[in-house]
């Protein structure tokens, strides 16, 4: 009879007591200087009472009927550590918590490539990784078809152990970060390495729209991630919407070549999505697709076309990798630290308002016809345009016939004037603008041209939507 007594009172304890969702764990950095949401399971009118060090005086609510319960606190400028207590029918204490800035590091696999996954950079971090400033979350791949609740994780302190295993755009991005502006950086790996965009948009977003319903209804089966809409934002984005963040980072597109053009509209739709859950306007940065030998003419450079497109987005940044390629023939670029970096002095210059230099890609402008010559200008070079070789490489220009040259060219500062022999009558001008180009084309500070066609020709890619 004692035994039975004491698995019913076990059973009762069990389903009373208090729980949090995993993103709310020790060692986890909070946002700073905003309000944040601590929430959690508990018996229905249970009363719950959470303390946080950093507050004066607790708040109390009663579980609702549901069985989840709620509190919310304005955090402090960055610092810590500090704890959070729980208290219902039993008592769940979270220690050694910072606040800083967090950030979403999301995409597909060159953003989750890790040290261990072969990162040559990253595997050289890792005898002075620690940084007991830079917090880990890394979300576990898992697809659903509804908006889940909770994912399993927990937070970590960069270590040699933590780092080898997490995202190393993430970890140079926030190492980057956290030196700058010296306070603490909280991490959030939430990648899967084939995934397509449209499984990240919630799935009635990605049906919306003519252009985004093609592509989702045409993403292509693969072994490696799932191709349905909205599964990943249902399986890892979801349950942490609560989880206030700083802003998103993302390294995503290979897998989307199948519909280039609609990748604009798709990422417009992505975060607009995002921006609504989190119900906040946080700033997302990216990186264009890398140069790969994909065998095709035209699907790449449109992807990469709709990604510059797609700068048009508030509060967004990208980032241009055509000079960090030192293997055309592996999608996967096996460093990793310069991308992270580029994608800090985006964050640092406009969401932190540091002078980091120049850190924007220059980018085509306007084109002037002159004779047999065509002149191109571009924003972000205010210093001028430098070729690393002697000679200009990945420039092709064309007459009313739309065939293609290769071509010559001269720079005149922040003017490139192009050309070529065979070519008397010209109308347009690309640059780089086929799958695994080789450009050599920056600016003084270092920073690669951004590919480019100037001509709006049909590529023979996908039939206009129907309305």
């Amino acid at each position: 009879m004692k035994k039975i007594l004491a698995l019913v009172l076990l059973a009762t304890t069990s389903w009373a007591n208090v729980s949090l969702p995993s993103v709310l764990s020790s060692n986890m950095v909070l946002q700073q200087q905003t309000e944040i949401m601590i929430w959690g399971w508990a018996d229905p009118t249970e009363k719950v009472t959470v303390s946080a060090s950093w507050e004066t005086r607790p708040v109390s609510t009663t579980c609702a009927d549901n069985a989840i319960w709620k509190v919310s606190f304005r955090t402090p400028k960055a610092g810590g550590p500090y704890t959070i207590t729980i208290n219902g029918y039993n008592k769940v204490e979270l220690t050694n918590i910072l606040i800083g800035e967090v950030w979403l590091c999301s995409g597909q696999s060159n953003m989750e490539m890790t040290a261990s996954g072969g990162v040559k950079d990253a595997r050289a971090e890792l005898s002075t990784a620690f940084n007991a400033n830079i917090r880990f979350f890394k979300i576990p791949k898992r697809a659903a078809d509804s908006p889940q609740v909770d994912v399993r994780g927990n937070w970590s302190v960069c270590d040699s152990l933590t780092m080898k295993y997490f995202s190393a755009v993430g970890y140079f991005f926030g190492k980057k970060l956290q030196n700058t502006l010296n306070v603490p950086i909280g991490l959030i790996d939430m990648s899967w390495g084939g995934s397509f965009m449209d499984s990240w948009v919630p799935e009635p977003i990605a049906m919306l729209y003519p252009e985004t319903r093609r592509s989702a209804q045409t993403m292509p089966k693969a072994p490696w991630a799932p191709n349905q809409p909205g599964v990943l934002y249902n399986g890892m984005a979801a349950p942490i919407t609560s989880f206030p963040i700083a802003g998103v980072i993302w390294y995503q597109g290979e897998s989307n070549r199948h519909d280039a053009p609609a990748y604009y509209k798709l990422t417009h739709a992505l975060v607009d999505a995002w921006r609504g859950v989190w119900q906040t306007d946080f700033p997302f940065y990216y990186v264009q697709i890398a140069p790969y030998t994909y065998g095709d003419k035209y699907q790449t450079a449109a992807t990469r076309e709709s990604q510059t497109k797609a700068m048009d987005i508030p509060k967004s940044g990208m980032i241009v990798t055509t000079d960090l390629v030192d293997n055309l023939k592996d999608i996967h670029p096996a460093y990793k630290k310069e991308v992270g970096n580029r994608l800090a002095n985006w964050a640092l210059a406009e969401t932190y308002g540091q002078n980091v230099g120049l850190y924007k890609s220059p980018q085509y402008r306007s084109m002037q016809v002159d004779g047999s010559k065509i002149r191109i200008t571009f924003d972000h070079a205010p210093n001028g345009l430098i070729a690393k070789g002697a000679d200009i490489t990945e420039l092709e220009i064309a007459e009313a016939d739309k065939v293609f040259s290769k071509a010559q060219a001269r720079i005149k500062g922040n003017t490139l004037e192009v050309w070529a022999e065979n070519i008397k009558n010209p109308v347009a001008v690309r640059f780089a603008f086929r799958d695994a180009p080789v450009p050599n084309l920056f600016s003084k500070e270092g920073l690669p041209v951004i590919p480019f066609r100037t001509d709006v020709w049909d590529l023979g890619l996908i039939s206009a939507p129907k309305p």
